[in-house]
């Protein structure tokens, strides 16, 4: 499934950053807020997560999509 996003849940995004060091930080409304230290990365508490969206959280958090893969 390279160079595809897949649709996935707050949940399963959640445990990949885990275990890249991302820590919850806050939350507003539906959007939950992370960090590990030097970057932030915006959550939305949704059902499923757009493509495009993980697609931009990916780029806040400095991580390629092989790698957020083998992370899943």
């Amino acid at each position: 499934m390279p160079g595809k996003y897949p649709l996935l849940r707050p949940a399963e995004i959640i445990t990949a950053l885990d275990k890249r060091g991302f820590r919850y930080k806050s939350q507003r409304g539906s959007h939950a807020k992370y960090s590990n230290g030097t970057r932030k990365v915006i959550i939305p508490m949704h059902s499923e997560v757009a493509r495009g969206t993980l697609r931009g959280i990916l780029q806040q958090a400095g991580i390629e999509l092989d790698d957020f893969l083998t992370l899943l």
